[in-house]
């Protein structure tokens, strides 16, 4: 039913204005994709009310909450006051408590009304009243304790000067450019100072000490020289060497881990970080105090290993998070960053887009990005919106009409008045998909989760150890030697070494596999996935325009390829791909490019030359219709088109011909008829088609109790394949990128999602899905919004993805029983009564190893 709305009018799903707009039992909806969406999700909910639903994960029902809220697009709070949202990316966040110590950092700023961070996007969205708070006091107060912050908008731009970041996606300029200001190189050059040092102060324990340690256990008469020699030290000489080297290597070395440590503390929340700081910290001052006792049982080699070893693990981590960004850089750019400005003597002007103002006109030549969204001022064009609505044909534009800024236009100049907001709808799409990263808070690993378990066994521990002591009347000094080698013995240090070396080998394992992962909570998230929506073009399909399907003389479509060369339409490349042979195609002698007298594929030569096409079929006319071509080749008048371009200048279109275009359309596809001299002789079926694999994708989802829904903005004859497949349980066409991503929030509420998609259209709701997935054929922002990009333009890989994620939880759990075997050993000993430095340095050394060694097993069989 439709019926006519006032432009105050916002659809029911979506809250986009509805116009002219289709009804459903009095509610109002703008477009018949977003309705049945409504009618279809509502009744799944109706019929599951009685069920138990799922809980909604926490970052999805603030993004949720967020995005509720209206007054933060009108720019004021709740209580009517002015406030911005400023976005800042945070280098150094590696954990979910990250997000809530810069939470409250930030929340505890005067002026700041609400904040959200990610560490999976290593972001903070702040809402702040510009009167009372800048954005340089809020990056300058969220720069602390190690953590660096930068606006987002500045990381992509180079800010401040910077302008030597590199990348294609915002995703990788914000990172290239951030290392080239911040302190991933001082990371790196700390973490190597502070190994080449503790190398050295390791040398007189291989060299001493060790032989000493290892007396306790052989009677051989070599090893009894040493622990005469050695059996007690000179303390207070030896004290500012070893504890001042050890302290100074922890600090290099180790602050990161401390810095871990002390927003666990700061939030009461366990981590591995604290696990491992409370090892090193009490191996040093034990080490200093024994020292100072005269006795040899030094263990600074222990904080040592455990720093260079656990911020080596780090590091790794690190770099293959590095190398995989590093993987995205041949994507597409849909930004548009300098405009050409028409001036009033007719002259143009590049100036950057962010100078725009309202009321300037702006020319877009043939094949450019529309930089702003505007109205086109003159004359009429072919634009591409595929990138924003997800349209898979483009569109002809008259004077008068609204432009989309981030399109293409495809055929002839365009001339853009800017409108009142100087900025296009890719920069809005930028911003959503911002609003919903930094509200994508990263799963808590399973290491610190058992780190929340084990820490209250080593407070126990070490009080009934200390208070031993005390009943047994041991001085302060007697009782604290104990309590430190308690923790020591039982605090097991070793799972945040194991988590970081896993979280790195198993993105390292993605990588090879053509997957790159963001994050790591990603493996965890994917395996808890109910519904998987695919996007149609380019997702399900190959996202190109093939010929399907031919009927006519072999010399008339021909003819109609070589007439096809000369416009810039996806059909019209498709036509001219199947039937322009190798001789006449892709001219050769520079007939398309400008500014040297060849004209442009639309244009007659002006150099005398021929194109090669035109050298196989003369053309001698040319003329581009908005639903076709028109020319006169070898002698013959052509028409290649749309059927009603045929029937407007009154040539004859017989019954089988007209069948095979009702039948064409009927199935989702594009006919166009080829006319010679008066008559259609041909009919060229025109489609998108399925790729060969997604029958197989979405058999083997349905196979792992996973629900499939396709989604699209295509009408509803193109996606009758997929409806008729039994395994997809829904199919929604005619939906408009925003009534995707209210599709998304609606399937959220009832489990987990995973969204798969390849458009800059697709980003907001790949960026408000559990999970996001972008194919390899995608655009930059599409990368930028999803959590896993596959890197192949193939959708077998969603199934390898699903694979990873669970070898990914088999080896981890390995890695983190691995992890506690340094505790099997040193535990026992101590109880032995045999515990010395060298044990716990062996043991961490073959903890490390047998991590290393289990998760460099091939994580996926061949």
């Amino acid at each position: 039913m439709e019926s006519d709305h006032t432009g105050d009018d916002r659809c029911s799903l979506c809250g986009s204005p509805v116009g002219p707009a289709t009804e459903d039992r009095g509610t109002a909806f703008c477009s018949t994709g977003c309705r049945d969406i409504h009618r279809t999700l509502e009744a799944d909910e109706s019929s599951s009310s009685d069920d138990t639903a799922p809980a909604e994960s926490p970052s999805r029902a603030r993004a949720a909450g967020d995005r509720s809220d209206p007054t933060h697009e009108r720019g004021e709070d709740r209580d009517g006051e002015r406030t911005e949202r400023t976005f800042f990316r945070i280098d150094g966040m590696h954990t979910a408590s990250c997000e809530s110590f810069l939470e409250a950092v930030a929340e505890g700023i005067d002026g700041v009304t609400n904040a959200a961070a990610s560490y999976v996007t290593e972001s903070i969205r702040v809402d702040h009243d510009p009167d009372r708070v800048s954005k340089t006091d809020l990056r300058d107060a969220l720069s602390t304790v190690g953590y660096n912050a930068y606006r987002r908008d500045e990381a992509t731009a180079g800010g401040d000067g910077d302008d030597e970041s590199t990348g294609t996606t915002r995703r990788d300029r914000e990172m290239t450019g951030m290392r080239k200001r911040r302190s991933e190189d001082l990371f790196e050059l700390r973490y190597v100072v502070g190994v080449v040092f503790g190398s050295f102060l390791l040398v007189p324990y291989v060299t001493i000490f060790y032989p000493v340690y290892l007396s306790a256990f052989t009677d051989w008469w070599m090893l009894q020289l040493y622990e005469d020699a050695f059996g007690t030290l000179d303390g207070p000489l030896l004290l500012p060497l070893f504890a001042g080297l050890t302290g100074a290597i922890l600090y290099l070395t180790g602050k990161p881990l401390l810095r871990g440590a002390y927003v666990s503390l700061k939030l009461r929340r366990p981590n591995t970080r604290l696990l491992a700081a409370l090892t090193i910290v009490s191996a040093f001052v034990y080490g200093t105090a024994a020292l100072l006792l005269g006795r040899n049982d030094v263990y600074f080699d222990l904080t040592i290993l455990v720093a260079a070893l656990v911020m080596g693990a780090t590091f790794y981590e690190t770099a293959v998070k590095r190398r995989a960004m590093n993987r995205l850089t041949d994507l597409t750019v849909s930004q548009v960053d300098d405009a050409r400005r028409l001036e009033s003597d007719g002259a143009t002007t590049s100036v950057a887009v962010g100078d725009l103002e309202s009321g300037d006109r702006v020319l877009v030549r043939e094949g450019e990005r529309i930089p702003v969204d505007g109205v086109l001022a003159e004359g009429s064009c072919t634009v591409d919106e595929a990138i924003v609505t997800g349209d898979s044909l483009p569109v002809t534009k008259r004077a008068g009409d609204e432009v989309v800024g981030g399109s293409i236009v495809r055929e002839d100049a365009a001339v853009v008045a800017v409108g009142d907001r100087t900025t296009s709808s890719i920069d809005r799409l930028i911003e959503t998909v911002w609003n919903v990263q930094s509200a994508d808070h990263g799963g808590e690993r399973d290491g610190d989760a058992l780190a929340v378990v084990a820490l209250p066994i080593v407070l126990v521990a070490v009080a009934i150890v200390g208070l031993a002591g005390l009943l047994r009347g041991a001085t302060a000094t007697t009782t604290l030697l104990p309590m430190l080698l308690t923790v020591i013995v039982v605090c097991p240090w070793a799972l945040d070494l194991a988590t970081r070396i896993s979280v790195g080998q198993h993105l390292q394992a993605a990588l090879d596999n053509g997957i790159v992962v963001f994050d790591e909570s990603i493996f965890e998230r994917i395996r808890n996935v109910d519904t998987v929506v695919f996007d149609k073009t380019g997702t399900l399909t190959t996202g190109e325009m093939t010929v399907l399907e031919a009927q006519g003389p072999t010399d008339l479509l021909r003819a109609a390829g070589a007439l096809e060369q000369r416009s810039l339409h996806p059909v019209a490349t498709a036509i001219e791909s199947a039937f322009v042979g190798d001789d006449s195609a892709s001219p050769a002698d520079g007939s398309v490019s400008d500014g040297d007298g060849s004209g442009g594929p639309d244009r007659p030569r002006t150099d005398g030359g021929q194109a090669d096409h035109e050298r196989a079929h003369e053309i001698t006319e040319f003329r581009s219709h908005e639903t076709g071509v028109e020319g006169v080749v070898d002698g013959d008048r052509l028409l290649v088109g749309h059927p009603d371009l045929l029937a407007d200048r009154g040539w004859s279109i017989d019954r089988t011909i007209a069948d095979r275009v009702a039948s064409a359309r009927d199935s989702g596809r594009i006919p166009v008829v080829v006319g010679r001299n008066g008559s259609a002789d041909g009919v060229i079926v025109v489609g998108d088609e399925p790729r060969a694999e997604w029958t197989e994708t979405v058999t083997t989802l349905h196979d792992r109790g996973v629900e499939t829904v396709v989604l699209t903005g295509d009408d509803r004859a193109a996606t009758d394949v997929f409806r008729d497949h039994p395994h997809v349980d829904h199919v929604f066409a005619s939906v408009p990128p925003d009534g995707k991503t209210a599709a998304i929030r609606r399937l959220c509420s009832g489990g987990r999602v995973a969204m798969i998609g390849d458009g800059t259209n697709d980003a907001p709701a790949l960026a408000a899905a559990d999970l996001g997935l972008s194919l390899g054929s995608g655009t930059a922002l599409a990368a930028d919004a999803a959590d896993v990009a596959i890197v192949d333009d193939d959708l077998a890989a969603v199934d390898r993805v699903f694979r990873l994620a669970t070898a990914a939880r088999r080896r981890l759990r390995q890695n983190l029983g691995l992890a506690l075997g340094y505790n099997a050993v040193v535990l026992p000993v101590a109880l032995a009564g045999l515990l010395n430095p060298l044990v716990t340095a062996a043991a961490a050394v073959a903890c490390t190893l047998l991590v290393v060694a289990n998760g460099s097993r091939p994580l996926l069989r061949s």
